[in-house]
């Protein structure tokens, strides 16, 4: 059994729209920006800019579709770093701090230990089928 389980289809249905409405929704439940205002706006511009991502992106619930899924996920790994790098940058402390340490390990998890990638699938589907013919 593989642990790289989330496929395009699991990523655009069940990732992207709901993770960024949690990304604008958060900070304000969880009254981030108690160590530095930054730290709730931030979250709140990367919801933003990954709601714009999710609907430029070519998968199943992309509206525009240009933005090709490879090219999304290294975005998504993008902001993961940068995750891990506000609370050092922006001197962030506490809950401020660990919820973008937190994120991040989520973003990077998934993007990459988790990520199913497409080709492979496509191949292994492929084999499948001659094995069983």
């Amino acid at each position: 059994m593989s642990f790289r389980f989330v496929t395009k289809s699991i990523h655009a249905y069940l990732i992207d729209y709901p993770v960024a409405i949690v990304l604008i929704a958060a900070p304000f439940v969880l009254e981030l920006g108690q160590s530095k205002p930054a730290a709730m706006w931030l979250s709140v511009i990367a919801g933003a800019a990954a709601l714009l991502l999710a609907a430029l992106t070519d998968h199943p619930t992309g509206l525009v579709r240009i933005i090709p899924y490879w090219l999304h996920l290294w975005v998504d790994r993008a902001v993961g770093v940068v995750f891990v790098v506000a609370p050092f940058a922006f001197e962030f402390a506490g809950l401020d701090a660990w919820y973008y340490w937190v994120l991040a390990a989520a973003v990077l998890l998934t993007t990459t230990v988790l990520n199913a990638p497409e080709e492979q699938l496509a191949t292994r589907s492929a084999s499948d089928r001659r094995t069983a013919a």
